[in-house]
C-alpha cells in the first residue's frame, strides 16, 4: 500500500482489538435477559412495553462486568435506581420545549460530576442522563410511572440471573483473583535476573493482578470485617504474596534466574486457593538459597506456603492486616459527595457535558431533526472522562455506528415485527457483552443493531431509521469533538507529565520510609502499594495518550522512558530495603537524604518546566558504591538523564 493511504498509527492503535476472552455466562445472560421481556410483551399485546424492559435490560447487560456476586449488585442495582430517575425526568418535561432542553441539560451537570466520584458512580451518572435523555425525546407509553418501573423491571431481570449461581458459587471469584495474582508473582519469579523488558512488563501484569484482587476483596469486607472468616482468609493469603513481590525485584538484581521450584511453588500456593482446599496442600520442596535475595525469596515463599495452609477460623483472628479496610460505606458517601462539591474537576467535566448536552437539545429544538434525541445519546457515551479520550472515542463511535447499521439494515428490511424479533434479539444481545471487552467501536457496532431493533417495535418506522440513526450520530460526534473537546485545552493535553511529577515525589517519600529511623512495616506497605497502583495508573493514562492523534499522541509516547524509569527506581528501592531486612548494612541518613534530594529535583523540574536542561544527577561523596542503595542512585541517575527537548510548544521528551 502506498505510504499516502496508510492509516495513521493513532488510528491503528486505536481501531486495533484488544485480547480478552469470551465471558460465556454474561453472554448466555444478555441473550435470556433482553429476548425474554419481549417474548412477555407479544403474548400480553403489549410489544411496546416488552422494547421498553429491553431497554432497561440493555442497560443491566452493559453494567454485567463484576465477577464477585456482591460487586454484581452494585454494577447492576445503583445505576438501574439512577436510570429509574433519569426517565421519570425526562418523561415529565416531555414536549415541553424549552423547560426540556434546561432540564436535560441540567441533569447533564449532575451527570458530568458524579462520574467522577468513581466507576460504579460513573454508569450511574451515564444512565441518568441516557434515560432523561429518551425520556424527552420519546413518549412514554402509559402513566408516568410505568416507564420507569418497565426499564428497571428489564435491569432487575438481568441481576436476578447474575445471581443464580450464588448460592453455589459465593467466593468462587474472590479465591480466582487472589488465586491469579498468586499465578502472576510465579511468572515474575520465572522472569527475574532474565530480560529486563520482559521482567519490566511481568511486574505491570503483577501490579494490575494486585489491585484487582485488592479491589474486589476489600470492597467485600467494610461490613463483613471481622465476622466472615473466608474474606479474612483471603486478605492474609494476598498479604502473603506482597513479601514474594517485594523480593523479587532483589532477585532480578543478581542477574542470575532462580531454580524452576521457586515459581512451581507458588503455582502450587495458587492452585490450593483457587480449590479452596488448603488442607491438601502439600509441604513445599525449595532448593537451598544462595545469597541474600535468594534467602529473601525463600522466606517469602515458605511464609506464604504457612499462611495458605491455615484452615481453621482462629488462625485468622490477628492477621496482620497492614493494608487496612475500607472505611464504612457512610463515611465515603460522605467523602465523594464532599468532593464533587468541591472539586475544580468534578465542576469541569460537568460544565463541559452540560455545554455539549445543552447545545445538542438546543439545536435539535430549533432544527427539525428525525429522532433528535439519538444527538444527545451519541455526546454521552462520547464524553465519558473514563472510558478513554473523547477524539477517539468520537471516530470510534462514527465507525461503530456505521457498521452497526449494516447489521441494522438487513435485520429491519428481512424480519418482519412479531415473534420473530424474539430469535432476532437473542443472536444480537449476545453479541454486546462478546465484543465490549474488544473496544468501542467494536461494542457501538454490536449495541446499534439492537438499539434500532427495540425502536422499530416503538415506532415501526423500519428502514427508515437507518439514515436518521447515522446523521444525528454524526452531529453528536462533532458536537463532542468542537464543545467537548477542542474548546478546552485540558482535554487535548497529555497529564502524563503532572502525575509523573507526583509519583516521583511519592517515591522519594518511599525511600524515606523505607529506610528512616522508624520503623513501620505497614505504612511501608501501604505506601509501596499506593506508589504502585499510582503507576498502574499512568501507564493507562499512557495507553490512552496513544489513541490521541498528532502532536498529542506522539508527546505522550515520548513520556515513556521516564514511566519505566520511575518504575525501576521503585523497584530498586524495594530490593535494597530486602537487602538490608537480610542482613545487608543499612544507608547512613546523609546517604536517604541525597537520594530524596535529587528526586525531589526531578519533581520540581517536572512540574516546572517542559525544557529539562542538564538535570544531571551529582551523587559525590553520597557514599560507598559497594553500599545497599548503589543500585537507587543508578537508576535515579538514568531517570534524571532523560531530558525534555522542543520547548513549550512541541513539550516531546527525547533522552538526553
Amino acid at each position: 500500500m502506498p505510504p499516502r493511504l496508510t492509516p495513521p498509527d493513532w488510528l491503528v492503535r486505536t481501531l486495533r482489538p484488544q485480547k480478552a476472552p469470551v465471558p460465556w455466562a454474561a453472554v448466555a445472560r444478555a441473550a435470556i435477559a433482553m429476548a425474554a421481556p419481549l417474548a412477555i410483551g407479544l403474548a400480553a399485546g403489549q410489544p411496546a412495553y416488552g422494547a421498553l424492559a429491553s431497554m432497561g435490560a440493555l442497560s443491566g447487560v452493559i453494567g454485567d462486568t463484576a465477577d464477585a456476586y456482591r460487586m454484581r449488585i452494585f454494577n447492576i442495582a445503583v445505576p438501574q435506581l439512577f436510570g429509574a430517575i433519569g426517565v421519570t425526568v425526562g418523561s415529565l418535561v416531555h414536549g415541553h420545549g424549552w423547560l426540556a432542553v434546561a432540564a436535560v441539560t441540567a441533569v447533564a451537570l449532575a451527570s458530568g460530576m458524579i462520574s467522577t466520584i468513581g466507576a460504579v458512580a460513573s454508569v450511574s451518572g451515564l444512565l441518568l442522563l441516557l434515560n432523561c435523555v429518551v425520556g424527552a425525546g420519546l413518549p412514554m407509553p402509559g402513566d408516568w410511572w410505568l416507564a420507569p418501573l418497565l426499564m428497571t423491571s428489564g435491569g432487575a431481570l438481568v441481576l436476578l440471573l447474575a445471581l443464580l449461581a450464588w448460592p453455589l458459587r459465593g467466593g468462587v471469584p474472590e479465591r480466582a483473583a487472589v488465586a491469579a495474582a498468586y499465578r502472576g508473582v510465579a511468572h515474575l519469579l520465572d522472569a527475574a535476573g532474565q530480560d529486563p523488558l520482559t521482567y519490566a512488563e511481568t511486574r505491570a501484569a503483577v501490579t494490575q493482578s494486585l489491585n484487582q484482587s485488592y479491589d474486589l476483596v476489600l470492597a467485600r469486607r467494610a461490613r463483613a470485617h471481622g465476622r466472615n472468616p473466608e474474606l479474612v482468609r483471603l486478605v492474609s493469603q494476598l498479604n502473603a504474596v506482597i513479601p514474594i513481590v517485594e523480593a523479587a525485584p532483589a532477585a532480578h538484581q543478581c542477574g542470575v534466574p532462580l531454580p524452576s521450584q521457586v515459581p512451581d511453588a507458588v503455582r502450587v500456593l495458587a492452585d490450593a486457593i483457587a480449590s479452596g482446599r488448603p488442607a491438601e496442600l502439600t509441604p513445599l520442596t525449595l532448593p537451598e538459597p544462595d545469597g541474600a535475595a535468594s534467602r529473601a525469596v525463600d522466606h517469602a515463599v515458605r511464609h506464604a506456603a504457612e499462611v495458605a495452609a491455615r484452615t481453621g477460623d482462629s488462625d485468622f483472628t490477628n492477621v496482620d492486616d497492614r493494608l487496612g479496610r475500607p472505611a464504612a460505606l457512610r463515611v465515603r458517601a460522605r467523602r465523594g459527595v464532599r468532593n464533587v462539591l468541591l472539586s475544580s474537576a468534578s465542576w469541569r467535566y460537568g460544565l463541559r457535558l452540560a455545554l455539549c448536552i445543552g447545545i445538542a437539545q438546543a439545536l435539535v429544538s430549533i432544527v427539525s431533526v428525525p429522532r433528535s434525541y439519538w444527538v444527545a445519546l451519541t455526546i454521552t457515551f462520547v464524553m465519558k472522562p473514563d472510558f478513554g479520550s473523547v477524539f477517539s472515542r468520537a471516530v470510534l463511535r462514527a465507525l461503530g455506528t456505521a457498521v452497526g447499521l449494516v447489521v441494522a439494515a438487513a435485520v429491519l428490511a428481512e424480519v418482519p415485527l412479531g415473534w420473530w424479533d424474539v430469535p432476532v434479539m437473542m443472536l444480537l444481545a449476545p453479541l454486546i457483552p462478546a465484543l465490549t471487552p474488544r473496544g468501542y467501536a467494536f461494542q457501538t457496532a454490536a449495541i446499534t443493531p439492537v438499539i434500532l431493533l427495540l425502536s422499530d417495535i416503538l415506532n415501526h418506522q423500519g428502514t427508515a431509521l437507518l439514515w436518521p440513526r447515522l446523521l444525528d450520530s454524526l452531529m453528536g460526534c462533532g458536537i463532542a469533538l468542537v464543545a467537548g473537546y477542542l474548546l478546552w485545552p485540558e482535554s487535548w493535553h497529555t497529564r502524563i507529565g503532572d502525575r509523573l511529577a507526583d509519583a516521583v515525589a511519592d517515591t522519594a517519600t518511599y525511600v524515606e520510609c523505607a529506610f528512616g529511623p522508624t520503623e513501620d512495616p505497614a505504612g511501608r506497605a501501604r505506601m509501596r502499594r499506593r506508589l504502585y497502583r499510582d503507576l498502574s495508573v499512568i501507564r493507562a493514562e499512557f495507553q490512552r495518550a496513544l489513541t490521541e492523534p498528532p502532536p498529542t499522541g506522539r508527546r505522550a509516547a515520548a513520556w515513556w522512558p521516564l514511566v519505566v524509569a520511575v518504575e525501576r527506581i521503585v523497584d530498586a528501592t524495594t530490593a535494597a530495603r530486602v537487602r538490608v531486612r537480610h542482613g545487608s548494612p543499612a544507608p547512613t541518613p546523609p546517604e536517604v537524604s541525597h537520594v530524596t534530594s535529587q528526586l525531589r529535583e526531578l519533581a520540581q523540574g517536572l512540574r516546572d518546566s517542559v525544557v529539562l536542561e542538564e538535570v544531571r544527577a551529582d551523587f559525590s561523596g553520597a557514599g560507598s558504591q559497594e553500599g545497599v542503595l548503589e543500585h537507587v542512585r543508578q537508576e535515579v541517575a538514568a531517570a534524571r538523564a532523560i531530558g525534555i527537548r522542543g520547548g513549550p510548544t512541541a513539550a516531546t521528551p527525547t533522552a538526553s
